[in-house]
């Protein structure tokens, strides 16, 4: 199975509001950056599913996970992006990313999501 099929079925698996979050993340990313490669890592008896990620020429760019109230985006190298809409709002005394966790009611496809990750993307391309 490819990595967007896995993705799909990480998805799928969520039956609340969790899943549609995710799924709108996902269209976000790829919205923004299409030239992203999907992933599916860190496989475990605890997560079978693996979490999805967004890598760029191999490196980790974007990793997802599911929370009990929110779905959060890491950006590996987080840290080193300007962020003037504050939307990094965990994980902040990282040294090495920041992560947005986004609730039920936040926009999933805000132009300030967009900008974040196409920065992200061409902060790290090779």
């Amino acid at each position: 199975m490819n990595a967007s099929a896995e993705i799909d079925l990480i998805i799928a698996s969520k039956d609340d509001w969790r899943g549609v979050k995710l799924a709108q993340l996902r269209a976000a990313i790829m919205d923004a950056f299409p030239e992203l490669e999907e992933a599916v890592k860190w496989k475990m008896p605890s997560k079978p599913l693996g979490s999805p990620v967004w890598m760029l020429s191999g490196k980790n760019l974007i990793v997802a996970d599911y929370l009990k109230n929110a779905v959060r985006l890491t950006f590996e190298g987080g840290q080193l992006l300007a962020d003037p809409e504050s939307l990094f709002n965990a994980r902040l005394d990282s040294k090495v990313c920041r992560a947005i966790d986004f609730t039920e009611n936040m926009d999933a496809s805000s132009s300030q999501l967009t900008e974040l990750v196409r920065a992200a993307a061409t902060k790290f391309k090779p």
